[in-house]
């Protein structure tokens, strides 16, 4: 029997965390870790797989993608488009995080 393939374009983002690599992709609220770059890429594309295995035995796929902000055109899903992904600089005031450096408290401590 022939096998069928779903095919598309997922949005990863691929960081260090420490000594881990870490991918995650929003347009499946998806997320793994590996020790080195290869094993990360790797081991996403078996969360994606079994992402998919999984919702599919469930009978959830079609559920599960339209809550997470994907499209059905023409019986092809598609993952939101990608806006933009950029660094974004943000300044908030935090008393908690002023009094933790003025002090000798940790910020698990507050």
């Amino acid at each position: 029997m022939k096998q069928t393939y779903f095919e598309f374009n997922l949005p990863v983002s691929i960081f260090k965390e420490g000594d881990n690599f870490i991918a995650y992709t929003p347009a499946l609220d998806l997320s793994t870790s590996g020790k080195t770059f290869k094993e990360v890429k790797k081991r996403f594309q078996e969360a994606v797989q079994i992402f998919f295995e999984e919702t599919s035995q469930r009978g959830t796929t079609e559920e599960v993608l339209a809550e997470l902000g994907w499209t059905k055109r023409q019986k092809q899903w598609s993952p939101p488009p990608v806006i933009a992904h950029e660094p974004e600089t943000v300044k908030i005031p935090l008393p908690a995080l002023s009094y933790a450096t003025h002090s000798h408290h940790s910020l698990e401590k507050i």
